[in-house]
């Protein structure tokens, strides 16, 4: 018989027809639900993310599921701290809030995992198919103590992946997950497994939940969105790939006449795509508003969980660099609301450029949405007028702690509402105003013998021949260094804006290079300088 991975590479072949061959996926539903092999358990910020079948198995979920029961009865001060809950009866009183994404047999990973908290007499709410920012919202309406999310993001269909969320709502932390890691797979190798019974909880409606969440918050102007929309003068386009997202905009935006949704309908495999927010995936909503005759034009593409998106606005893809500076600049000159922005080392210097002229305090972090925390806690001194990252994750003022792609959504619709321009009619006038950016991503891979502290201590030393005041040669032209910031490998900013980000992998033999310029021109000197700083003698 085929193993796990080989009928998975079968299924996602281009030959694999779902009207004949779903006999795979059964097979593969069939040994994820009754597997004893263990698996080693990895338990990041993002959760723990494995192969459906051959990792990610109903047994192995139990461990898991058990592993974090076990973490609330053995915290020490600190780590209850860290959780939100002074002991284990806060936890069984305020309960957990479980749910899912579209992919294979989230309601059953999650009876799994559901079944460990109910049976130490844990409060279960369960809420079906949610995206990643309803969990959160979830939280904090009814309570909750933490929350299970059942997803791995915008990984391909043969993951699964589980998420923890501690009391705030926001991603866990390593002190948290570093435990959750440890006693999982100290538990794993010995676990007898027991079939999953009907799990006692509530049920609850997230989506109802997460609407009364955004009203109470009051960020977003609904009053001004329904205005907006009543107008008729909007195309609105909305891909969700399948995902966790596709009941949401007609729920929030009281089902307008303007809305077409596409990519709706079940189907676990995403069409045989690797459903993330990316320029290819975009083309369906491309094709759907380049049609259209209407003043205003806005579409968009979420991830299978909704913490990611994209928009496209009829004439030009607007991606997270640059709607989040038009997000913050919106909310810090038209709304004049008071706070600080807060972005990723590796997002763009754009929103800076305006920051600074604005006199509002940039916020840069390393990579990962936990990093935001500070700022966008109900606690925090200085919030974030937003928080986003050039990986398609955006938050903000009073909103969820985690990604939330329908508040950027929401946030995109209340920006055309109230300026009267699509957005890359309101980015040109950035442009105008503080000039262009022209962002690239690359990477190159190292010898295997490098992964992990090598690698690091290569990327670091770069450090040294690149501080304030020192050249370096791009192209045809000598930089010289205005800024050196190592939160998360080594950034360089010259004195002329432009910038280059170097950072290795964690997992893999690879690194990774961000950089930024004023001329496009400069997009693969930068990136050769980049190099050339790695592999100096």
């Amino acid at each position: 018989m085929d193993s796990i991975t080989q009928i998975w590479k079968k299924i996602q072949a281009p030959e694999f027809n779902p009207a004949t061959d779903m006999n795979l996926v059964e097979q593969v539903k069939q040994v994820a639900l009754t597997s004893q092999e263990p698996a080693k358990v990895s338990f990041g910020t993002s959760g723990w993310r494995g192969e459906i079948g051959s990792e990610f198995t109903l047994r192995n979920l139990q461990v898991v599921g058990a592993a974090i029961v076990r973490l609330y009865r053995e915290a020490t001060p600190e780590l209850f701290e860290a959780l939100g809950v002074k002991d284990f009866a806060e936890l069984q009183k305020r309960g957990v809030v479980v749910g899912h994404d579209n992919r294979l047999l989230g309601h059953e990973f999650c009876e799994a995992v559901a079944d460990q908290f109910a049976k130490a007499g844990v409060k279960v709410y369960y809420g079906g198919e949610m995206p990643t920012p309803e969990f959160s919202a979830a939280i904090e309406m009814l309570g909750a103590a933490c929350s299970i999310n059942m997803t791995p993001s915008h990984n391909p269909s043969h993951y699964n992946g589980i998420k923890f969320n501690p009391a705030d709502g926001g991603p866990a932390g390593p002190e948290i997950t570093n435990v959750i890691t440890k006693l999982s797979n100290e538990m794993m190798a010995t676990w007898k497994f027991e079939p999953v019974g009907k799990v006692d909880w509530e049920l609850i409606d997230a989506l109802k939940i997460y609407g009364e969440f955004l009203h109470k918050q009051g960020t977003i102007k609904f009053d001004v969105i329904k205005n907006f929309l009543d107008k008729g003068e909007l195309t609105l386009v909305c891909d969700h790939v399948h995902g966790s997202t596709r009941r949401r905009p007609p729920f929030l935006l009281g089902n307008p006449k303007c809305l077409t949704t596409i990519r709706t309908e079940d189907d676990s495999l995403f069409g045989g795509i690797a459903p993330e927010p990316s320029s290819k995936n975009l083309e369906k909503v491309k094709k759907a508003l380049d049609a259209s005759q209407t003043r205003f034009r806005l579409g968009c593409i979420f991830d299978p969980d909704g913490d990611r998106i994209r928009f496209y606005d009829g004439s030009r893809e607007v991606d997270m660099n640059s709607f989040g500076a038009i997000a913050f600049h919106y909310m810090a000159t038209v709304r004049k609301e008071k706070g600080v922005v807060a972005k990723s080392v590796a997002t763009s210097n754009f929103v800076n450029i305006i920051a600074e002229k604005l006199g509002v305090p940039v916020m840069e972090t390393p990579v990962g949405f936990k990093n935001f925390r500070p700022w966008l806690s109900r606690s925090a001194k200085d919030k974030a007028l937003v928080a986003f990252e050039e990986s398609d994750g955006i938050s903000g003022l009073n909103n969820t702690l985690e990604k939330d792609a329908q508040f950027g959504l929401l946030m995109a619709l209340e920006i055309m509402a109230t300026t009267g321009k699509n957005l890359g009619e309101y980015l040109d006038s950035l442009y105008a105003e503080f000039g262009r950016f022209y962002p690239s991503r690359a990477g190159f891979e190292v010898d295997k013998s490098l992964v992990g502290a090598p690698l690091v201590a290569k990327v670091n030393a770069i450090a040294e021949v690149a501080k304030p005041g020192a050249k370096v040669q791009v192209g045809t032209n000598e930089k010289t260094v205005k800024q050196l910031l190592t939160l998360d490998g080594v950034k360089i900013i010259f004195e002329d804006d432009s910038w280059m980000l170097v950072r290795p992998s964690g997992t893999e033999p690879k690194v990774r290079i961000y950089t930024e310029c004023r001329d496009p021109d400069e997009k693969d000197p930068m990136f050769e300088a980049a190099k050339a700083l790695f592999f100096r003698d």
